[in-house]
């Protein structure tokens, strides 16, 4: 399928590897000009290096968005070079290893800022340029947590707001083209990742979730979640008004997704 988003520039928080990395490489191969942010050089360069080069000039960015001037710190990098994005990719987030349900209001800050706030400061920046073109495409990577009481309370909070945020947002720019959306991921088995170190450290725990938890019997794997983000950024994507996509291979048990 042509998604008709060829010479488009792609922002892509979270960049340098996991999903981040995989959503760089779908949007590559559909000929975008990724710029990749996140705070390792080193993983980002590795990212650079296995993009599809083609006529596109992908670029990465090196800085911490979690921090106070983060945000503030590449918006006036894109600035400096003229760089306007077409399309965004909200991808940073975690729990930061805050997993107390009664621990300090300053933790719950911390992950709303990592998982809500910069996503509304890079939004704020280039949402007017993309309402002035008649096009834009804004994805967001939420979580099945969102939905439901899987991780801390914290981190389900945090992405309950990103997809109400979404939700909202997205009926207030659509008449301008500019498509807001959410894909909220099940369990997906990434490099180093969670799962990925689970696996070689406690396969019975591995094992067991697999067969009580996933109705797919298996963990997701990237593209599965990488591709669709890549057609939520699509001419095709142009009704999905504020929509969060559940993508979980059967882990969740929610009915209602709004």
């Amino acid at each position: 399928m042509e998604l008709g988003i060829k010479n488009k520039i792609a922002l892509v928080t979270g960049a340098s590897r996991g999903l981040g990395k995989g959503i760089c490489q779908s949007l590559a191969k559909e000929g975008v000009s990724v710029i990749a942010v996140s705070r390792s050089q080193s993983e980002l360069e590795e990212c650079l290096s296995s993009l599809p080069k083609e006529k596109n000039a992908h670029e990465i960015y090196s800085c911490d968005l979690s921090l106070d001037d983060g945000p503030a710190s590449l918006i006036r990098h894109l600035n400096k070079k003229s760089i306007t994005p077409d399309i965004i990719i909200n991808n940073i987030g975690g729990n930061l290893g805050f997993s107390d349900p009664l621990g300090p209001v300053e933790e719950w800050r911390q992950v709303m800022r990592l998982n809500v706030e910069v996503a509304i400061e890079l939004n704020r920046a280039f949402i007017p340029s993309m309402r002035e073109k008649k096009w834009g495409r804004i994805c967001h990577i939420s979580s099945i947590s969102s939905l439901e009481n899987q991780g801390p309370p914290s981190y389900c909070a945090a992405k309950s707001a990103l997809n109400a945020y979404v939700r909202s947002l997205g009926r207030f720019v659509s008449a301008d083209n500019v498509i807001v959306t959410s894909v909220m991921p099940g369990a997906v088995l990434t490099k180093d990742g969670y799962w990925d170190i689970a696996s070689k450290e406690r396969p019975d725990h591995v094992s067991k979730y697999l067969k009580e938890r996933m109705a797919i019997q298996r963990f997701g794997r990237v593209e599965e979640i990488s591709e669709l983000v890549s057609f939520l950024c699509s001419e095709h994507a142009s009704f999905c008004v504020g929509s969060c996509f559940l993508v979980d291979g059967g882990q969740g048990r929610v009915f209602q997704m709004d």
